[in-house]
This record gives structure tokens, C-alpha cells and sequence, in this order.
């Protein structure tokens, strides 16, 4: 039986350009009808046309919150994965305790505004001013621990524990600020809100990712954390305190490091023994922090709690 002659090696094609275009609808239609193209034109322009991935109202629907969710949570993860983030230590704390300098300003400008008479809501608006003066010495506390962690971290040699903040003004900036002066990188976790706000300008740009959802945002706070720090702050502190606290209590999470900044401010904010006398908190629940003043005297708790955690727990590693 006589063997066929090989076929020859056809050249391989462009990989985008055809010599013959593919046939299209209007080519065949515009001949005899001439309001083809505009309907064809109306169905590019259709929503249910749209990309999916290109599709904004699709995506920003009910239906997709789930894909919106995962994304929410990839995004960042892929970010901190490609920086090789191992360990991170949290700091939270209130957005409204400005650097001295600038809460000092803000009081001049109000005593300076002083209206005759009596004037209850002057009064007050002073009064806070005042309290946040006063207060203001957190924001450079923070930012002393900022810088302590990350001469800690160069020292360690491997680069890898690094500060992460809600990366907004106030005692997060501190935090931010005091890691970028020592040359350090930290993180910063945005949050998209109504009001328009912005990152502060101390984390690093690579490491700065704005959230849609609260929920993704706190399990990223924790998913590397090996301590929480928190200062003074409102709503948001007690919030992301209290989940740290919980899910410590419950051991969800492995309990770590949590320090309270001001002691004499944290009693008056939450009597965490009246808790424990009425019987609705364990006493072994209130050790799971502690309190401190200087930023060297939460460096030295945070040390303390790993050695002796070590030294309880992994004897051997």
C-alpha cells in the first residue's frame, strides 16, 4: 500500500489579524435593510451586553454580593502575599487626636473666637478642644511605637512584622508615621464610607487597600496579628476592640497581646471589673489585656507576654 506524501507545515497564522474578515450580521443586512446597523448599535449599547467584569451596576447588585465579598477579601490578600507580610501588629485608636501642634492651634483659634456673653456651645467646643490637647500626647506616643516595631523589625533581619492601622488620620497617622520615619513599610486598611475621606500619607502606597465591607476589613486586621494595641479612640476602637476580645474569649483565635493605651481613659471608658462582679464576665477574661503609658512600656508587655507564652506553650521551638 503506497504511503501518502507528508503534508506540509502550514506557516503559523497572526495571532489577531485574519486575511478574511469573519462574517458579520451587517455585511449581509445592509443591503436590504438599512436600519440594521442602528439595532445592532442598540444592542452593543444594551446593559445585558456588557462584559460582566465591565458591568457596574451588575456588579454592584444584590445578587453578586457574594463575588463582591471574595473580592473584597482577594484583593488585599494578594497584596500582602506579594510584600511576603508574615506578622503584623495592630494599632487602633481615634481619628479626631491630631498631632500636638495642630490641636494646640485649634484651641488658640477658638480662645481667640471668644464670644461676649454666655455661650453654652462655646463653652463645650472649647472644652473638647482642650480634652484633645490634652490627649494629644497618645498621637505621639503612637507614633514612638510606630518606630519602635519597625527598629525591632530591621533588627530581626527578615523585614516581615509590620504595623497596620485603618490607615485614616489621628492615632492611626501616629502609628503610620512613626514606622515611614524609621524607614520602615506599613499597612494601611481604608474603609469606602459616604463621606469622602482619604488615607493618611505615612503608609506605604503598595500596601494601602480600601475596603467595601467592615467584615473583610477586621478579618484582615487579624489574620496576621500577633498583638492589638489600642489607644483612646470612639465607636470604632470599642468595636474592633471588643471583637478582638471575644473572639480571644472564645478562642476563635488564639489569644495574643492586647494593651489598652491610658489606663486612668480605658477605666472611665469600660469598668471591666463591675463586669466581672456582676458575674457576666469570667475573672480569667479579664486577663486577656492589660494596661499601658509609654510606647516603651507596650514593647516591653508585648515582649514579656511572647516569652512567657513560649516558654508555657512551645518549650521546644
Amino acid at each position: 500500500m503506497k504511503s501518502r506524501p507528508r503534508s506540509p507545515v502550514p506557516h503559523p497564522p497572526e495571532p489577531f489579524d485574519r486575511v478574511r474578515p469573519l462574517p458579520s450580521p451587517l455585511s449581509s443586512l445592509a443591503s436590504d435593510d438599512p436600519e440594521a446597523a442602528a439595532r445592532v448599535l442598540a444592542i452593543l449599547e444594551s446593559p445585558s451586553y456588557r462584559l460582566a467584569s465591565e458591568d457596574i451596576d451588575f456588579l454592584s447588585s444584590d445578587a453578586v454580593r457574594g463575588l463582591r465579598l471574595q473580592m473584597d477579601y482577594l484583593k488585599p490578600e494578594f497584596g500582602l502575599r506579594a510584600a511576603k507580610v508574615e506578622r503584623t501588629i495592630v494599632v487602633f485608636g481615634s481619628s479626631r487626636i491630631c498631632e500636638p501642634g495642630e490641636a494646640l492651634r485649634r484651641v488658640e483659634a477658638l480662645r481667640a473666637k471668644r464670644p461676649s456673653g454666655d455661650a453654652p456651645d462655646y463653652e463645650r467646643s472649647l472644652a473638647i478642644a482642650e480634652r484633645l490637647l490634652a490627649n494629644s500626647r497618645y498621637y505621639e506616643i503612637a507614633r514612638a511605637f510606630g518606630r519602635i516595631v519597625a527598629e525591632a523589625n530591621a533588627a530581626a533581619g527578615d523585614g516581615r512584622t509590620l504595623i497596620v492601622t485603618g490607615g485614616g488620620p489621628g492615632v492611626m497617622e501616629a502609628a503610620n508615621r512613626g514606622a515611614f520615619e524609621a524607614g520602615a513599610e506599613s499597612i494601611g486598611l481604608n474603609i469606602s464610607l459616604p463621606r469622602e475621606q482619604f488615607p493618611n500619607p505615612y503608609v506605604s502606597p503598595e500596601l494601602c487597600f480600601n475596603f467595601h465591607y467592615f467584615a473583610l476589613r477586621k478579618l484582615h486586621f487579624l489574620q496576621r496579628a500577633m498583638a492589638l494595641v489600642a489607644f483612646p479612640g470612639g465607636y470604632g476602637t470599642l468595636d474592633e476592640l471588643f471583637e478582638v476580645l471575644t473572639l480571644s474569649q472564645t478562642r476563635k483565635i488564639r489569644p495574643m497581646p492586647i494593651v489598652l493605651v491610658g489606663e486612668q481613659h480605658w477605666r472611665k471608658t469600660v469598668d471591666f471589673d463591675f463586669l466581672v462582679d456582676e458575674g457576666v464576665v469570667d475573672p480569667e477574661d479579664r486577663d486577656l489585656f492589660w494596661y499601658a503609658e509609654t510606647a516603651d512600656d507596650i514593647w516591653a508587655g508585648i515582649e514579656k507576654w511572647e516569652r512567657e507564652r513560649a516558654e508555657r506553650f512551645d518549650p521546644e521551638a
